[in-house]
């Protein structure tokens, strides 16, 4: 073990209090995407409170904020988010679905310790910084709307990150370990389709249904399902059906549509041959169709240099420090879940099933796993700048993310001792690279290679974030 990693853990451990009881704030006012207002706002003021330069509403987004510590140097980001999700509220250490009364939402991914516990690995890194007189530049970023709104997508897109040396982030998880950099890219895209009102019974034949051209269109999705890569994913949400009475003809209708694909130039043509569906659906119909970019994020973009010494930090400092008491309420948690919930999450790592109700080890770098792939725009980011995330453990093995468990669990002790364990990680390896002008140049040499030294944004031109904008399918 360093006398670095004992030093850096040590300024962890110094803060982590703060860091916890911030995370359980957040957990009790989970917002939406781009709504996260009051969240924003205790993460400013913690940046403030900890003397770091802060700057608010990045890329034109209020609820997007980063603080910096420290001069000259490398820049490396350190990226939290705090966005909760629709319909996960429950109550916290409660082991039955017994939601809150209110507005429904709850952070059932886990974001509220996503954000305390990046801000605490940004705030031990500026202080061992100060504390050694290290020249060296550390970053929060506070991202918002993650769920949904691609805003780091916006951000990569207005330059934010440009001037980073290197990215570092996490997620929450049964496990901890290095994620792996898979991911696919996607957008949502509204179709809003403009027919003709008339009398379903008296006049049908005048009338021109928009609810016609989302069904059909919905046929033509479907059909096209079976002539796409299989890695390719489409999704869809009726937003307006055309209102509630049958005997009018619909004038107007709008679905929204998830579409992923391996990588970005592979969802720009699975895009195209949606969109002509669109088209025809309004041709069939003699309707109008109106599209409209919501969200685009890129894939994931990996970087073995930064993985290995990421790696090299969590075998350093060893499984999260859980007791008999974590254990047992975990294992109360498990008993909500299914066999198959269980059982896909040591798949899902390349672990050994046991039955250990909390993750005891580190998963391996070279585990052979099977990954249940979705999206995150922390792939744009990767496409910037070279990134690395790691995987914390604050939840039960086998607790779905996005389920009311995962927001059940939000405030217990092992979702805390998760967050100060992950924050060790993530601030260790940024004062590796600090020290190390040579893995700083080796992530950029490997990020060069894979990335062909060129971002493009998935994101049109003209879409702006979805401020103000349901972004809950």
């Amino acid at each position: 073990m360093s006398s670095n990693s004992e030093a850096i853990w040590r300024h962890v451990e110094a803060k982590q209090e703060e860091a916890i009881a911030l995370s359980d704030r957040v957990w009790g006012m989970p917002e939406l995407a781009y709504a996260e207002s009051r969240s924003a706002a205790e993460h400013t003021a913690y940046l403030k409170a900890e003397g770091f330069r802060v700057t608010e509403n990045l890329a034109e987004i209020p609820t997007a904020m980063m603080g910096e510590a420290g001069e000259e140097g490398p820049v490396i980001a350190i990226l939290g988010e705090f966005d909760a999700l629709p319909g996960l509220s429950n109550e916290a250490d409660v082991t039955e679905h017994r939601p809150i009364p209110g507005d429904g939402n709850g952070h059932g991914c886990g974001h509220n310790l996503l954000g305390a516990a990046s801000l605490l690995a940004a705030t031990a890194v500026k202080d061992w910084l100060a504390a050694n007189g290290i020249k060296g530049r550390v970053r929060y970023y506070g991202c918002p709307a993650e769920e949904g709104g691609a805003a780091k997508g916006f951000m990569a897109r207005a330059g934010l990150f440009d001037d980073v040396d290197i990215a570092i982030s996490w997620h929450p998880s049964s496990f901890a370990g290095v994620n792996e950099p898979l991911s696919l890219a996607n957008t949502r895209i509204d179709f809003t389709f403009h027919g003709r009102a008339s009398h379903a019974a008296a006049s049908p034949h005048l009338g021109r249904s928009a609810l016609d051209a989302v069904e059909l269109m919905s046929v033509g999705v479907n059909y096209l399902r079976e002539h796409i890569p299989q890695e390719s994913r489409i999704h869809y949400a009726y937003l307006d059906a055309g209102g509630v009475a049958p005997n009018v003809v619909q004038a107007r209708a709008k679905v929204r549509y998830l579409i992923r694909a391996a990588d970005v130039a592979s969802l720009n043509k699975l895009v195209e041959r949606v969109r002509k569906i669109g088209d025809g659906a309004a041709l069939m119909t003699e309707t109008r169709v109106e599209t409209t970019v919501i969200s685009a994020v890129s894939n994931l973009l990996g970087n073995d240099p930064l993985e290995r010494l990421m790696q090299d930090n969590l075998d350093r400092l060893g499984p999260p420090p859980f007791d008999a008491e974590d254990r047992r309420r975990a294992a109360e948690f498990q008993a909500t879940l299914s066999e198959e919930d269980i059982a896909s999450a040591f798949r899902k790592v390349g672990l050994p099933r046991t039955d250990a109700p909390l993750t005891d080890r580190i998963v391996p770098l070279d585990s052979k796993r099977a990954p249940m792939i979705g999206s995150t725009d922390v792939g744009d980011v990767s496409w910037v700048v070279p990134t690395v995330q790691a995987r914390g453990a604050t939840h039960a093995i086998g607790t779905p993310l996005h389920s009311w468990q995962a927001t059940a669990q939000g405030k217990l002790p092992h979702a805390h001792k998760g967050l100060v364990h992950v924050a060790k990680v993530m601030a260790g390896t940024a004062v590796d690279l600090i020290q190390r002008p040579d893995a700083i140049a080796a992530a950029k040499a490997d990020h060069k290679e894979r990335s062909s030294g060129a971002y493009v944004s998935p994101l049109p031109a003209d879409a702006k974030p979805a401020i103000g904008m349901s972004l809950a399918v």
